[in-house]
């Protein structure tokens, strides 16, 4: 790491912390003592995505939290749990450490965030994503909500 002021290569860490992502470190030269921060994450491979058509592209975790947004446009959903669903839907696809990621494995997972955020919006994004063409297809969707309702458990006491 180069000092900004005297472009010297040598410094030392004074402090050094985690933050978010990555760490925070102190260094000072030693060369001329001038005092900087420099802040380092931990870079990750990004995976392709293998889209339905076969083509392939960098996975992108913009898209999932758009995805999620949208289907979630105008319900009582905040943003810090869109936030984290698109947090935890990146985590489990990452951890997975393919080279590649199938879109349907994507798609399901967006899913699965989506069942336990907001049937509304798991209804919106499951109607594009299982391209739900017929009312009868829409009662599939809702039949574990439905069975649920008409089979309650059982009050325990």
């Amino acid at each position: 790491m180069k000092c900004l002021q005297c472009q010297n290569p040598d410094s030392k860490v004074i402090e050094t912390r985690s933050v978010g992502v990555g760490i925070r470190r102190r260094r000072q030269c030693l060369g001329c003592g001038f005092r900087f921060t420099t802040y380092e994450r931990i870079e990750r491979k990004i995976p392709l995505v293998v889209k339905k058509d076969g083509s392939r592209e960098p996975f992108e975790r913009l898209k999932v939290l758009q995805g999620l947004q949208l289907a979630c446009r105008k319900r009582a959903i905040s943003a810090q749990a869109l936030e984290d669903a698109a947090d935890r839907i990146e985590n489990a696809l990452l951890a997975s450490g393919g080279n590649e990621l199938d879109a349907d494995d994507i798609g399901r997972q967006v899913l699965a965030e989506l069942r336990s955020l907001d049937l509304v919006g798991y209804l919106r994004f499951a109607s594009v994503y299982q391209d739900v063409q017929t009312p009868s297809d829409f009662l599939l969707l809702l039949k574990p909500w439905t069975d649920a309702e008409a089979h309650p458990r059982p009050v325990e006491e």
